[in-house]
């Protein structure tokens, strides 16, 4: 559910706070936390686990609420389920029953509404992550990055303003993670969706985003706002460029200090 407010932007937050009530007394999750994302970009959230990142992205989505301050999509502040929120986790969550095609199509199948329009989009998102060979399979017999890949246009299959990505990749191995990395830039700069993704890899975050937000430790704030300064679309050759390891540098420095750790 959403409630008109002034305030014209893809994501803000302002001042936003979540506290969970536990039996040993309350427990500040994220504290006091403001940014703005403009319509199109995409934003990764860095940060030590346990720190809130999840939560944030949790009450962007609209699933859990915040203690105070607000957060707007498209100038709507957020108070309920976003039903025009594209979620992927690390766990991709597919049916096991199901095609791929059908997986795809599940959220819309869900509100009784699939058509011959949303299942030749859903068709053509399977052209788009390179699984049209795959669309009559049933997901065990798919690769991890494969089954990724039907999460990832399942996301997409609504046609959502945002895409809200939890460390999607982070139970792949390092060389299949890369790949999925690549087609996510090559999809995103398809379909120019306002992003948030949360990841724990720090060349990650660079190669995929215009800003890189850092998270500091619990009850968490961001603690940095980074500019990416590489043009799109984007290919592996700009981790030769010295500026990408500076950044590199930067950010872990950043994240270290969050952490304690010198």
């Amino acid at each position: 559910m959403l409630a008109q407010v002034e305030t014209f932007k893809a994501i803000t937050a302002a001042r936003v706070r979540k506290v969970y009530e536990t039996p040993s007394g309350p427990v500040e999750a994220v504290a006091e936390v403001d940014f703005e994302i403009a319509r199109g970009d995409f934003v990764s959230i860095l940060g030590p686990s346990g720190c809130g990142k999840s939560t944030l992205m949790l009450m962007i989505a609209g699933l859990e609420s915040t203690t105070s301050g607000a957060i707007t999509l498209d100038g709507l502040q957020v108070s309920g389920p976003q039903t025009d929120a594209g979620m992927m986790f690390q766990d991709p969550t597919l049916l096991p029953w199901r095609s791929v095609l059908d997986n795809v199509l599940f959220p819309i199948d869900m509100r009784g509404a699939v058509s011959s329009e949303s299942r030749t989009r859903a068709e053509s998102l399977l052209r788009m992550v390179d699984l049209w060979a795959f669309r009559d399979k049933r997901p065990r017999e798919l690769s991890g990055g494969m089954r990724q890949r039907v999460a990832l246009a399942r996301a997409l299959v609504n046609d959502p303003r945002i895409l809200l990505m939890d460390e999607p990749f982070s139970a792949l191995d390092a060389i299949t993670r890369d790949e999925m990395g690549y087609a996510l830039a090559r999809i995103w700069d398809t379909t120019r969706k306002t992003a948030i993704f949360i990841t724990h890899s720090i060349r990650e975050a660079i190669f995929l985003s215009d800003r890189v937000l850092v998270m500091g430790r619990r009850p968490s704030t961001i603690i940095e706002d980074v500019r990416i300064p590489f043009e799109r679309p984007r290919d592996p050759s700009i981790e030769a460029d010295p500026r990408f390891n500076e950044l590199y540098l930067h950010l872990k420095a950043s994240i270290h200090r969050t952490t304690g750790v010198q």
